[in-house]
């Protein structure tokens, strides 16, 4: 498998947090640090939107997800919204991880916390084509627990 290059900038006043770092080898997802100026407390059921301090560029078939740290969503009740969070390859500005409290108490969210991971997935070209019909499935339009649970 060939290396795909994503490029990487780190904006003004971030260079403390550094790039997003696998944290072993295998990893599919780099983690990703909180680039708050100052702490911030999230209560139960708050949300915010932390910045990550970098942007990035990359190939057109190519996208990265924002996805929660496991962790956190065990330990603490910390977990992201919109989850995974899409970054389309032609977005340039900063990455951002919008975190929300589900826990029981308050959270503190400091500068360099490992907050989410980013994981990056390949994005097949797809033309839609509008048909007067589908065909038939066994499943036909059943979801949303037809099934049973």
């Amino acid at each position: 498998m060939s290396d795909i290059n994503v490029l990487i900038r780190i904006l003004p006043g971030n260079e403390d947090i550094g790039l997003p770092v696998k944290m072993t080898e295998l990893a599919s997802g780099f983690d990703l640090c909180a680039a708050l100026t100052d702490p911030l407390i999230l209560q139960p059921g708050e949300r915010a939107l932390i910045p990550a301090g970098f942007a990035l560029a990359m190939p057109p078939n190519l996208e990265a997800q924002v996805r929660p740290r496991s962790g956190l969503a065990f330990k603490k009740g910390i977990t992201t919204l919109n989850s995974p969070g899409t970054i389309d390859a032609d977005y340039r500005g900063e990455v951002g991880v919008i975190l929300i409290n589900h826990g029981t108490e308050s959270f503190e969210v400091r500068r360099g916390d490992r907050i989410a991971q980013l994981v990056f997935q390949t994005v097949p070209q797809i033309s839609l084509k509008q048909v007067p019909s589908l065909d038939h499935t066994e499943r036909g339009s059943g979801g949303f627990g037809h099934t049973g649970f």
